[in-house]
């Protein structure tokens, strides 16, 4: 993650945090691909002490508040398995022009690997105060109304907009209000 201008400054407070695919491919209109991504989280909720406390999972890219004792850890073990489920499944498919798509987008010193899933880094900013906090959640929940996909935030089934409107979501969060 040290190519990203944005880093994890303190690691045991919250931050906001962005992780997108490669050439912004919709990769996650794929309903069996959101499900890595929730899987991880819940993954990481239960074996890492990840509190996660507000996301959205768009068609090219997720936001999400969260914090652990090492959160850079998080993010990169995060990015790290679902890049190989998400590969895994893809192959599983037999998806050949996405994963055509994400052969070509591998940046050439990643010599490691055949595809790559996420751009390098992560965006992620620190969340410094409770008034921070709220900015970011309804920044999140209202990502999918701004993009015109939903009437109101907690329709969106990818997102925590439900829980803080008292309904169950998908994923447990950890409520900030």
């Amino acid at each position: 993650m040290a190519r990203s201008r944005y880093t994890i400054t303190e690691a045991h407070n919250p931050h906001f945090l962005t992780c997108t695919i490669v050439e912004w491919l919709p990769l996650f209109t794929r309903p069996a691909l959101v499900d890595i991504v929730l899987n991880a989280w819940r993954f990481q909720q239960a074996n890492q002490s990840l509190k996660l406390y507000g996301y959205v999972v768009l068609e090219n890219h997720l936001h999400y508040l969260a914090q652990s004792p090492d959160l850079e850890k998080s993010v990169a073990s995060f990015k790290s398995f679902t890049a190989r489920n998400i590969i895994d499944y893809l192959e599983g498919v037999r998806a050949e022009r996405t994963l055509q798509r994400l052969r070509f987008a591998k940046r050439a010193h990643k010599v490691d690997r055949v595809y790559q899933v996420w751009q390098e880094g992560v965006h992620a900013e620190l969340v410094y105060s409770e008034s921070v906090m709220r900015q970011k959640l309804e920044y999140i929940h209202a990502n999918p109304v701004k993009r015109g996909y939903v009437d109101f935030g907690e329709h969106w089934r990818y997102s925590s907009a439900r829980d803080y409107q008292g309904q169950p979501g998908l994923i447990e969060i950890q409520k900030w209000y």
